[in-house]
């Protein structure tokens, strides 16, 4: 069983940065996309970026250019640099593991526990 273990989170003023990690157990991690996904309060959860195994990404809109998301197979860690960071990227956000080597939703087949982010001076 896959566990996703995030960390990271935590309060910061409006321009900042943080850098979320997620540590996954298990076998076969490099064959597998990563993502994070993040939920506002009252929202449906949403994505925010995701890699493939091939290391091939992709980013919400209102993230691009501020955020990148990276890989480190013999760690088996996905880490989410946030900079610039907004009020409105303020969430939980949630680590995620696809079973395939692309990203599609309906292939997400594990999610961390979450780690909440607060962007407010």
């Amino acid at each position: 069983q896959v566990q996703l273990v995030e960390s990271g989170g935590g309060l910061v003023q409006p321009g900042g940065s943080l850098r979320l990690s997620c540590a996954a157990s298990g076998e076969d991690f490099s064959s597998k996309a990563m993502g994070w996904y993040h939920e506002v309060t009252g929202k449906e959860r949403e994505l925010v970026a995701a890699i493939t195994s091939g290391g091939s990404t992709l980013y919400a809109d209102s993230v691009k250019g501020r955020f990148t998301i990276s890989r480190d197979n013999d760690k088996k860690t996905v880490s989410l640099q946030m900079n610039s960071l907004k009020p409105e990227d303020t969430a939980v956000y949630y680590c995620i593991r696809y079973s395939t080597s692309y990203v599609r939703r309906s292939m997400i087949e594990s999610w961390g526990q979450g780690t909440q982010v607060t962007v407010s001076s």
